[in-house]
């Protein structure tokens, strides 16, 4: 069944086919989804006219994002800030601001997810750590929006909502719910102490491609910020997806680390400190993550995302259970899903 058969009962995608027409660029009988998303956006791929194909390749990328729930113009504006650090984006070819539809230059299907093997990771995330410094030198407050503190509590009291209130069908008592924002205080204090630059926000193996010698392309960049310098390292390497030993996580750490440094970016100049940094902002993201991933089952139907939450808590029992101030954390998980916290480095 072709999916435009579906134009009566999907009013969007009925209007993204009469759109296309006009471009007179694709074939527009050949549009198929091209990936799922976590947000409200769908893509699409389709096949480029024969005469256009010298000019745009074989395929192109549409995109759907309801305006009124997306940031159309703010992928636009990153596209355009990662293209000029040097960084491999979709280039954009056609664009309805209006209606939320964009045409994009096609960067493939394989994901770092899909390519990542043991003996590939480490050249692998050279380049991906290659672009994120491209993208954090460019770094300049003023242009995107601050990653600031209300921010970052508002994305982990998903965690208390979604994940130990509707997963877990707990409530807290008042002295834990106050346990629990000392830990979130702990971890606020640290990230909101760290230097600030450009932020992907989703910087990780299922929104970077692998396009050959221009290793990786990324996507889903339009919600970035200006926020601490540690977060899209934690979301790499500390990834929801793919769980790499601690040894290795160490070592590409520390390489970032001397990188960034050598270039002049504003890494805490000592080692064991940036690590800190490191794991806190981890942990909280991986707190907003637990909450997230919930709410994508129990709100929006998507129940894949349940799969992936084993690894995000064992990144967030491991973190916390290194350090006093986040202790707490550990034993609350103890009391809430009756297990025992397990134990890695200690700093």
């Amino acid at each position: 069944m072709s999916l435009l058969q579906n134009l009566t009962s999907d009013t969007r995608l009925a209007l993204l086919a009469t759109w296309l027409r006009g471009l007179k660029v694709v074939d527009v009988d050949s549009i198929r989804p091209a990936s799922a998303d976590a947000s409200f956006r769908r893509y699409f791929r389709v096949n480029v006219l024969p005469e256009q194909q010298a000019a745009l390749g074989l395929t192109l990328i549409v995109m759907d994002a309801p305006p009124e729930r997306e940031n159309v113009l703010g992928f636009v504006k990153v596209d355009e800030m990662l293209t000029h650090a040097g960084v491999t984006v979709p280039r954009i070819v056609a664009t309805d601001y209006e209606a939320g539809f964009m045409l994009l230059s096609d960067l493939g299907n394989t994901t770092y997810l899909s390519a990542l093997t043991h003996d590939n990771a480490s050249t692998m995330y050279a380049e991906a750590l290659e672009a994120l410094v491209k993208f954090q030198i460019t770094s300049r407050p003023d242009v995107l929006p601050e990653y600031d503190r209300a921010f970052l509590q508002r994305e982990m009291s998903l965690f208390p909502e979604w994940y130990i209130g509707q997963h877990l069908k707990a409530t807290l008592t008042d002295k834990q719910s106050a346990e629990l924002q000392a830990v979130f205080d702990a971890i606020l204090a640290n990230v909101t102490a760290q230097a600030q630059v450009f932020v992907h926000r989703d910087f990780h193996s299922r929104n970077l491609m692998v396009v050959d010698a221009n290793n990786p392309g990324v996507l889903d960049f339009q919600d970035a910020l200006y926020g601490p310098m540690t977060y899209d390292l934690a979301s790499l390497l500390r990834d929801a997806y793919v769980q790499w030993d601690e040894e290795l996580v160490l070592d590409w750490a520390i390489r970032y680390w001397q990188h960034a440094r050598s270039l002049g970016l504003p890494v805490n100049q000592d080692i064991d400190a940036f690590y800190k940094d490191f794991e806190y902002m981890g942990l909280q993201r991986h707190l907003k993550i637990l909450g997230l991933f919930c709410r994508l089952n129990y709100r929006d139907g998507k129940a894949q995302y349940l799969d992936d939450l084993p690894t995000v808590m064992d990144y967030v029992r491991k973190t916390a259970g290194r350090y006093k101030d986040l202790r707490p954390l550990v034993r609350l998980l103890d009391l809430l899903e009756d297990s025992q916290p397990q134990v890695g480095y200690t700093f």
